[in-house]
């Protein structure tokens, strides 16, 4: 969003007066980014405190790129356990398009993102901060991202745990995982899908890490609050 013309030389006023060492320590800024995968995880796991501290963490993680001018939500589908009333992950983002950090276009609509065609990939998934996600080319593979989601988007019935207890767990539990570099070992689409590849071990930090990831999720700011979960 571009800034007035009289606070301009205010903020460079302001910005001259920092050091080298303080601007070296800045974090990228971000502010036309709609998409992208969280840098760091909870030291709680998967338990962020349901869906709304999901998305008061993607908040604060967008806030800090200069993108916190947006409304940021978790892509998390929760499911009907416990009396909760299942939500799909689909229907909490809007209707894109979505580009990352870098500039580049993810999606062109929520029906673009959960097809062969998204731009999805270990050249794509960005983190707020303008860094790529490590994927299986690395040497550290952290390319599992918590979506609790089935490939179209959509939350899992409520047969068996998939989203941590509705991202309330942070010890026994499993919830679905995303690769976000589409790479998988096996040659199937299921263990290349990027929002629903396969089930985390269990809930705690130690667990996703070992897994292949560090309990990030993806999030994207919805277009219409007033109908979004």
């Amino acid at each position: 969003m571009t800034r007035p013309l009289r606070l301009a030389a205010i903020a460079a006023t302001v910005l001259l007066s920092v050091t080298a060492a303080e601007a070296q320590q800045q974090q990228p800024q971000f502010p036309d980014m709609t998409f992208f995968v969280t840098s760091t995880g909870l030291p709680a796991g998967a338990n962020y405190g349901g869906l709304e501290g999901a998305d008061q963490h993607c908040q604060t993680l967008a806030e800090k790129a200069g993108a916190g001018a947006k409304t940021w939500r978790a892509y998390l589908s929760t499911q009907a356990i416990n009396g909760a009333t299942a939500v799909n992950a689909r229907d909490r983002i809007g209707n894109g398009p979505w580009v990352n950090a870098k500039g580049a276009q993810i999606a062109a609509s929520v029906a673009d993102l959960h097809s062969a065609n998204n731009k999805i990939g270990a050249e794509t998934m960005v983190a707020e901060n303008g860094r790529l996600v490590p994927s299986r080319l690395n040497t550290v593979n952290q390319h599992d991202i918590l979506t609790g989601s089935k490939p179209d988007g959509t939350a899992f019935g409520p047969e068996q745990d998939m989203t941590c207890g509705n991202w309330t767990k942070a010890g026994d539990g499993h919830a679905m995982l995303g690769h976000a570099d589409r790479m998988g070992l096996r040659d199937d689409d299921a263990s290349k899908s990027w929002n629903s590849s396969h089930p985390s071990r269990a809930c705690d930090a130690p667990s996703l890490v070992a897994t292949g990831g560090a309990g990030c999720s993806t999030a994207s700011p919805p277009t219409d609050l007033s109908s979004t979960p």
